[in-house]
């Protein structure tokens, strides 16, 4: 009851135009107040800073950094040049070299957003240039984007780390098989799409001119080699990585001597706001976790639940139902943070891998930033495209079967997130 009564009261503040963290505030504050007496309220100020102070967040602007310094270094376009070479043979090849650029972006940015942002930009227009709809522009950046979150490294896999107490190394790992997979078979569909609507081919293969690319972006292909490396092989930890993500993407862009200054300095600035956003959510939350803790609600929860059914398939059914509604209308950032530490316990009593579990609420969240309200990935791409969301959203219903059926996959079949951690760690 007194969860509902705070969901409750969460949603009519966000309804009536409150931001989220401030929101989360308000009913974190009220209820510890409430407890305990107004007392508590000398001691607000410490839970806040302390929730927001963990070591792994210092990972989010970092990546974020890296990110818009590739946009801005000629990193990007080059990787774009190489994909075309590649793919670009194919019937549909636009919109495969946007998927594989996106999965490649992934692994420096860590987030969808910042993907669509930086590549949806110059890809999107080209393919209207090329003749591809509109609508199927967006809607296979925006999917790809989204898919591409669960490749390491992940902003949302770094706050589900931090609000789970899980490995972040371990996370990133479980990772690479369901991305891979999962962007393959956005490329399949997007196949199935060029060859039913006759999409063009953009230029014949050849072989000198995918080497001249690959040569002209050799140095490019060291980041993911540089910092997943670094991350897997021990030498770095994830925050670690963050930061050499940076370093290395700020020499590489020298060494091209393409930086756009402006450019970047907006884009800092734009990570800058994207980051307050994430650690003011963060600390609001650390007032409802505390106040959740100390009355026990996660785990009466967990003991509500698991007196009805301790079967982990039908409680595994149940959350991925919950985070699909919950990805409706909260960003990623915010049904990580709030939603988490409430069914974790839950998830641990039915014997729920808490990595295993990691990956199903990504994969979940990724789905979220596709279906509207919120859609915060679709959007961006709809706006970048000016295209009408829900124009948009009809051709994407087809690529978000894809992120369902990934899904369920990797709800149900732990070997495919879980068979190179097992291998590595465990």
């Amino acid at each position: 009851m007194i969860l509902l009564l705070m969901l409750l009261a969460m949603i009519a503040l966000v309804m009536l135009n409150v931001p989220i963290a401030i929101a989360l505030g308000i009913v974190g504050i009220v209820a510890m107040v409430i407890a305990d007496g107004p007392g508590v309220l000398a001691n607000l100020p410490l839970v806040m800073f302390s929730g927001a102070t963990k070591f792994p967040l210092l990972a989010i602007p970092l990546f974020i950094l890296a990110g818009a310094i590739m946009n801005s270094s000629g990193i990007s376009r080059r990787l774009i040049a190489f994909a075309s070479a590649l793919l670009g043979f194919i019937r549909g090849g636009l919109a495969m070299v946007n998927i594989g650029a996106s999965m490649f972006f992934a692994e420096i940015s860590g987030s969808a957003v910042a993907d669509v942002a930086a590549l949806g930009s110059i890809l999107i227009p080209e393919m209207k240039r090329k003749g591809y709809p509109g609508p199927f522009a967006a809607a296979i950046t925006s999917s790809s984007a989204s898919i591409a979150i669960i490749i390491p490294p992940s902003i949302p896999m770094i706050l589900y780390a931090v609000m789970s107490d899980s490995s972040v190394v371990q996370l990133f790992v479980a990772g690479i098989v369901p991305g891979i997979l999962g962007g393959l078979l956005l490329m399949g569909l997007a196949y199935r799409f060029a060859v039913r609507y006759n999409y063009p081919v953009e230029e014949a293969f050849q072989l000198k001119h995918l080497w001249a690319t690959f040569k002209d972006a050799a140095l490019a292909f060291l980041l993911p080699i540089i910092i997943l490396g670094g991350i897997f092989g021990g030498l770095v930890t994830a925050t670690e990585g963050a930061g050499l993500a940076v370093v290395a993407a700020l020499a590489i862009g020298l060494v091209y001597g393409e930086l756009d200054w402006p450019h970047l300095k907006q884009a800092i600035i734009d990570g800058g706001v994207q980051t307050a956003v994430v650690m003011l959510l963060v600390a609001a939350s650390a007032l409802v976790g505390v106040y959740l803790t100390e009355a026990q609600v996660p785990q009466d929860l967990a003991l509500a639940i698991s007196s009805w059914t301790d079967n982990r398939y039908v409680v595994l059914a149940l959350l991925n139902v919950f985070f699909l509604v919950i990805g409706l209308f909260l960003h990623s950032a915010a049904a990580i943070i709030l939603v988490v530490p409430i069914v974790m316990p839950l998830a641990l009593a039915v014997g729920i891998d808490p990595v295993h579990f990691g990956l199903i609420v990504t994969l979940n969240l990724a789905i979220g930033q596709q279906t509207p309200p919120v859609a915060s990935v679709l959007i961006t791409s709809c706006s970048i495209a000016k295209a009408d969301i829900w124009e948009v959203s009809k051709v994407n219903v087809s690529f978000i079967v894809v992120l369902v059926l990934m899904l369920i996959l990797v709800t149900y079949v732990p070997v495919v997130p879980m068979a190179l951690v097992e291998y590595f760690y465990r």
